[in-house]
């Protein structure tokens, strides 16, 4: 079946102009135009596009998704370079889970800090508190207001 850049579009839950910009950029060497310049979108398209999205997702810069999709482009020559960028991008995104599960566990200790303010109404409760009363996830930030 033959997709519009908006039915494409649609599928992706992504703007049209998203996927202009892509082609724009040279990151759709796969997908093919119409006799009028058109583009037409394949079924088999949508697995490039969808990993095309991932690695926008995850951070990597357009440049760096051309340079993949590229040597996607060149075949099993690249199979080696392909695999490194893929695991360099799967290395980032452990990093940056780490990093955010960290933002979480603090923004949760501060919810149960106010949270404990709120009932007693002041935050001088922690003042006092004894650390046996703070749930030990918390013990970490014990010194931090």
């Amino acid at each position: 079946m033959i997709y519009t850049v908006g039915e494409m579009a649609k599928q992706l839950d992504v703007t049209a102009s998203t996927l202009r910009y892509y082609d724009k950029e040279g990151l759709l060497p796969f997908v093919e135009r119409s006799n009028g310049g058109m583009r037409m979108f394949k079924d088999e398209d949508i697995s490039w596009l969808k990993i095309i999205e991932c690695l926008k997702k995850t951070g990597m810069s357009i440049k760096d998704i051309k340079h993949f999709i590229d040597c996607c482009m060149e075949g099993d020559s690249k199979i080696d370079e392909r695999l490194t960028i893929i695991e360099s991008q799967r290395d980032t995104v452990i990093k940056q889970m780490k990093e955010m599960q960290e933002m979480l566990d603090m923004l949760n200790y501060k919810c149960w800090y106010y949270e404990t303010a709120k009932k007693a109404g002041t935050c001088a409760v922690h003042d006092d508190m004894q650390v046996k009363n703070v749930p030990k996830e918390y013990h970490k930030y014990l010194n931090q207001k």
